[in-house]
């Protein structure tokens, strides 16, 4: 019996290893599956747990206002060190960039037991950006045993740092798995509330954008630039409605409120489930966001996407023509986002890119990996 310990704390995370935890689930009869939470964004966290039904075994519940990255780093470790010695499982399992995600990994390291890690690979070569992401996967890579990559891109990032290609796994992304599964459910009450209240359930005048934002390095002037951009998007072009799910942290709150609250045809609403935010981003003329996650999602669903960012680790959107970066930038922002308004040919080319990031069989192939790799021995 094969002992695996999935470890997540973010609603990313969660998103992105709940295939591969229903997978493991479904191996049963040779695999003991065991979740634990540190629980580092509560609340979006439950909301995932909730939608694929999953309960964790060990809850640490780590979250603190306002918490220190030094802070946090020093309880994953103490807590999920505490969970190795009770558990002992055979491989510990991670997904991403976070904090939890580093910190797990160095606990289980110091145990001497092997960690896969989901989505390994990606980097945009900057330290600082994204923060402290960037940092988080590299020390990761270093710790991991399992290297489960993405994309091409990502495994060839993994060889040149020196990781035997024996080690790495191309598997695709597991946030494929996931919206495949979500996009074959209805539509959400809620989903369908925004869009009416949007005034864009079933009005082909209207062009819905869907905004999302919530990076630490676009804390402070950037994200006064991004709001800046916004409304000016809408001041100059009156079909166009923005629908914008504001991330809780106070330093995204402050300015989204005190520059976008009250502008017309721009509709705030607090953070949405991921049903939720999946049916939207279907319902979309195309994404702005700073997040990793949808720069993936949003080419699957046919969706261009143009990102507040000037670096990304996630380049093969960049390359197949499915995204482009445009920098927490005003002027960028509306220009690049009015040129997809008013350019057809432009438009569908995005749009219509074959998406990099895989079939929806990820989870599959990493269990898959785990079990071999358990014959083997």
């Amino acid at each position: 019996m094969l002992r695996v310990l999935s470890v997540f704390g973010t609603r990313p995370e969660a998103i992105k290893l709940a295939p591969v935890i229903l997978e493991l689930e479904k191996n049963h009869e040779r695999v003991l599956s065991r979740v634990c939470v540190t629980a580092q964004h509560r609340e979006m966290l439950d909301q995932v747990l909730d939608l694929f039904d999953i309960t964790p075994d060990i809850d640490l519940n780590l979250m603190q206002p306002s918490q220190q990255l030094s802070d946090l780093t020093a309880r994953v470790i103490t807590g999920v060190s505490a969970v190795l010695t009770q558990e002992r499982p055979d491989v510990v399992l991670v997904q991403g960039d976070t904090t939890t995600v580093m910190a797990t990994a160095l606990a289980a390291f110091y145990r001497k037991i092997p960690v896969g890690h989901i989505e390994a690979g990606l980097r945009s070569h900057n330290r600082y950006s994204p923060f402290p992401e960037e940092i988080n996967r590299r020390i990761a890579g270093v710790l991991t045993t399992y290297h489960f990559a993405p994309t091409e891109t990502a495994r060839q990032a993994l060889l040149r740092e020196g990781v035997w290609e024996g080690n790495i796994f191309l598997t695709g992304n597991t946030v494929i798995d996931a919206l495949h599964m979500i996009v074959r459910h209805p539509m959400p009450v809620v989903a369908r509330r925004l869009l009416s209240q949007a005034d864009v359930l079933d009005n082909s005048a209207k062009k819905l954008i869907l905004v999302t934002a919530h990076r630490r390095e676009n804390f402070g002037e950037p994200f006064e630039q991004i709001c800046i951009g916004l409304k000016s998007l809408v001041e100059r072009n009156p079909d166009v409605v923005i629908l914008y799910p504001v991330h809780p942290n106070p330093n995204v709150q402050e300015p989204v409120y005190r520059i976008l609250d009250g502008v017309e045809r721009i509709m705030l609403t607090g953070p949405v489930d991921y049903d939720v935010m999946v049916h939207l981003m279907n319902a979309a003329y195309l994404v702005l966001t700073d997040s990793g996650g949808i720069q993936e999602e949003a080419p699957a669903l046919g969706k261009p996407v143009l990102v507040f960012r000037t670096e990304t680790e996630r380049p093969e959107a960049i390359e197949a023509g499915t995204a482009k970066l445009v920098g927490p930038d005003s002027d960028r922002i509306v220009a690049e986002t009015e040129r997809l308004l008013h350019d057809t040919a432009g438009y569908d080319r995005m749009a219509q890119a074959i998406s990099p990031y895989g079939d929806g069989h990820a989870a599959e192939r990493i269990v898959h990996v785990l079990l071999s790799a358990r014959k083997s021995e």
